[in-house]
């Protein structure tokens, strides 16, 4: 079958992400959702994201990929013709096994069984499954349609060739796919991110810096390097040697750091209750709103600007 198809299984925000990439690399795409109401909504809300996307130049064509987006009658019905099924279902382990024990069932015997969960194991939902083979994690960094990672990470079970072809799929449509060799919980992006938010609730809930200046410190320091170089590229420019002169300098730095690493009580009270008292702005649904049209105004213009780049 000549033409790339994909079911789209959960229209939440990732799910839609997940239809606007799909359709902008030229899948057809169909979406299955057991609420109505989100099934019937995401077309229109995927098109004006392929419209944003299309203003700062990362989509050709936004009306030609939306044309490309189908509303399935059912689940079946969205998954009978398509070689890729990418899930986003509930962050539920019960939820994960019943919907990936049907689509098992109703899925091509070749096509691929992907699931965006942030927090479960394939293992854990695929372990009964006659096609198990076929199943793997593919995690996204929201939102997946401005931040290109996406975490491949299979069942002790998953093929070899499930994990290439995968991996293939997600370059195909522009991501950047990279592939965790083994199980482990958080997978590598969540690890990373708990370690830094780890130590931010340690050093803000103990007083050594105001929570506004902590934030600065990431987006006006690390962060700015860290848009565009890994830890381990950083560290290669910051000793005349490269890694093996950085690890002969300052591990022993390192090491007393990491002896005193923030302990989960950081996540308690009374350390999580001074880092809300510490933060000065109150929620609002009004403040999220503004700000998240301004994070995502602001990605795709460092993606823009990313791509000029290569």
């Amino acid at each position: 079958m000549n033409q790339k198809n994909v079911a789209v299984v959960g229209v939440g925000l990732i799910g839609r992400a997940w239809a606007a990439i799909f359709a902008r690399a030229g899948w057809n795409v169909r979406l299955s959702d057991p609420h109505h109401a989100t099934l019937q909504s995401a077309k229109e809300l995927i098109h004006e994201e392929l419209r944003a996307l299309h203003r700062h130049g990362l989509a050709d064509d936004p009306d030609g990929a939306a044309a490309r987006i189908g509303v399935a009658a059912s689940l079946a019905d969205a998954v009978k013709d398509a070689s890729f099924i990418q899930e986003n279902g509930p962050e539920k382990i019960d939820d994960k096994i019943a919907l990936f024990a049907e689509l098992d069932r109703l899925a091509r015997p070749d096509a691929l069984l992907v699931s965006s969960t942030s927090a479960i194991v394939a293992s854990r939902f695929t372990e009964n499954l006659k096609g198990r083979a076929r199943c793997l994690v593919g995690h996204p960094v929201n939102p997946p349609h401005l931040i290109p990672l996406v975490e491949l990470c299979g069942a002790p079970w998953t093929s070899l060739d499930a994990m290439t072809r995968a991996r293939d799929v997600y370059r195909d449509i522009g991501q950047v796919p990279v592939t965790v060799n083994k199980e482990i919980n958080g997978f590598v992006l969540n690890r990373l991110q708990g370690a830094l938010l780890a130590e931010a609730f340690r050093l803000v809930g103990e007083g050594y810096i105001s929570a506004e200046d902590l934030d600065h410190t990431v987006k006006d320091g690390l962060g700015l390097r860290w848009s565009f170089m890994g830890p381990f590229e950083t560290i290669e420019l910051n000793a005349p040697g490269g890694i093996p002169d950085y690890c002969a300098r300052y591990t022993g730095f390192y090491k007393e750091l990491a002896s005193e690493a923030a302990a989960p009580e950081v996540y308690a009270s009374p350390n999580i209750d001074r880092v809300i008292a510490a933060w000065p702005h109150r929620f609002s649904t009004e403040r999220v709103a503004v700000l998240t049209a301004r994070r995502n105004e602001r990605l795709a213009a460092l993606a823009a600007h990313k791509n000029l780049q290569v």
